[in-house]
């Protein structure tokens, strides 16, 4: 007889049974036998108790009964839980609404600017060019001056441009130079840079997955003790869970993959009835593990 009628069917003897004591105890202290009715008891036979049958009719129903108040319950849960989906998927589409709109204005507050930009150069480029038209002119009128100048002091000038020119041309020479050294140097501390951060990076990653492989083992062992296992059915058979979490650890969501039907159903079962599982308070680890894929083996 399975688990769900047995506390009835005790319940159910216990009580006819102690009906049957009072009424034994009634026979012998409702009045007190003469001596010739305490002889007639003496001399007669012990009537066997009759043993009350159990209605199994009242038990089923009883049973019916106690399995739709379950039902109810679980229905109430899944009703819970997708209000608060729902309640999440408003939130989140309330922020998307209000990001896309913040997005929106910083873009028509970067057109702006920059059309502010463009306009002050161009009336930079403008004023630029009239006075680079105005210094040619007075250039011009300079040149035709030392033009008339005598030969010696045409001479002087092209020894000085001369001069300028072999002393421009090492200036740039020099500053080439610095500037392949300085391009070098900051190339090699810019390679050393990425060499470090690729480092720490993958000893982030390690870190990052050995906790992920942690507290997916918890999980496991979490829902291997809320697990309700029957060896002739599970014995030798998996089930694949994908998992949903909140921060906190709550289960928000459980969809089961591949695997017997039988040790998916006990599965997910466990994981509702162990409610909240342990999750990792690093944003970064929880971000890996807010929705697992794990699988499960009953143990026995």
């Amino acid at each position: 007889m399975s688990g769900k009628y047995s506390w009835p069917i005790i319940f159910s003897v216990g009580l006819h049974m102690g009906l049957g004591l009072v009424l034994l105890m009634g026979n012998f202290s409702s009045h007190k036998p003469t001596p010739t009715q305490l002889q007639v008891n003496l001399q007669t036979k012990p009537q066997p108790i009759q043993a009350v049958a159990i209605d199994r009719a009242v038990l089923e129903k009883q049973a019916e009964k106690k399995r739709k108040i379950e039902e109810q319950k679980k229905a109430a849960e899944r009703k819970r839980l997708r209000e608060i989906e729902e309640r999440k998927a408003a939130a989140k589409r309330k922020r998307e609404e209000q990001a896309r709109k913040k997005k929106l204005e910083a873009q028509r507050k970067e057109k702006e600017k920059q059309r502010r930009i463009a306009d002050e150069k161009a009336k930079q480029a403008k004023a630029k060019k009239l006075a680079l038209e105005k210094e040619r002119k007075r250039k011009e009128e300079e040149r035709k001056r030392k033009e008339k100048a005598a030969a010696d002091a045409k001479k002087k000038k092209e020894r000085e441009e001369a001069e300028r020119k072999r002393k421009a041309e090492a200036e740039r020479k020099r500053k080439a130079q610095e500037k392949r050294e300085r391009e070098e140097q900051e190339r090699m501390m810019a390679e050393q840079l990425a060499q470090e951060m690729a480092a720490r990076q993958q000893m982030r990653s390690q870190q990052m997955q050995s906790e992920v492989n942690r507290f997916t083992a918890l999980i496991t062992q979490t829902i291997q003790r809320h697990l309700i296992t029957d060896q002739a059915t599970m014995e030798g058979k998996s089930c694949k869970l994908t998992i949903t979490l909140a921060p906190s650890g709550f289960v928000t969501n459980v969809q089961s993959g591949s695997g017997s039907p039988v040790v998916c159903n006990a599965a997910k079962n466990a994981v509702y009835k162990a409610g909240t599982l342990p999750v990792s308070k690093d944003p970064d680890i929880f971000r890996q593990m807010q929705k697992i894929s794990l699988t499960v083996i009953p143990e026995f």
